[in-house]
């Protein structure tokens, strides 16, 4: 089921459910659980409010480009003594084995939007990863050094290393200092 405006949906009708109806979403597309034996007219209801309702969580959960920039000089001047400030920073959907990357040229920085769906601190970490590359472009020893003033650093890590093993992805170079190759790549764009 997709309306022309609005997202793909797909509508699952379980015989066990009985009154309980639910949504998430799983890559472009909402999947509405509802009991097979709900009507019609009750199935249109359920998935336009399940949907209004997944999307209005999702609204609340990702901040929009202006509040990651926002986001962004604030960690800057908690972690970084306010040495690193982006031009623009913005959520990309192109980034598929990347968590972010940043162009120290034009000084900006792009997100993954995988990282919507993670922990505030897990995203504060990649942002202060890649305002750290806007001082030094590399992931040698003085880059790290900037990284690892975020107290959450390892925690976020290991996070990102879970998160990578679980959906069977391989961990972007340059977002664990394991003290082998993935910590010591050269270039910013991670």
């Amino acid at each position: 089921m997709a309306d022309e405006h609005g997202p793909k949906v797909e509508v699952r009708r379980s015989k066990r459910r009985r009154r309980t109806v639910s949504a998430y979403r799983d890559g472009d597309v909402i999947v509405v659980q509802i009991p097979a034996a709900m009507s019609r007219r009750d199935e249109r209801t359920w998935v336009a409010e399940m949907v209004a309702r997944l999307e209005r969580q999702e609204t609340r959960r990702r901040p929009s480009d202006e509040q990651l920039l926002a986001r962004a000089i604030t960690l800057s001047d908690a972690w970084l003594g306010g040495m690193a400030s982006p031009s623009s920073v913005r959520w990309v959907s192109n980034q598929k084995t990347r968590w972010g990357s940043c162009s120290p040229g034009d000084r900006s920085i792009r997100l993954s939007e995988r990282l919507q769906q993670m922990p505030t601190w897990v995203v504060d970490y990649v942002l202060l990863h890649e305002l750290a590359h806007l001082l030094e472009p590399g992931h040698g020893p003085a880059f790290w050094a900037w990284v690892d003033r975020y107290p959450k650093a390892e925690r976020a890590k290991g996070y990102l290393s879970g998160w990578s093993a679980a959906a069977r992805l391989e961990l972007p170079d340059g977002y664990a200092d394991d003290g082998g190759s993935a910590g010591q790549t050269a270039g910013s764009d991670d």
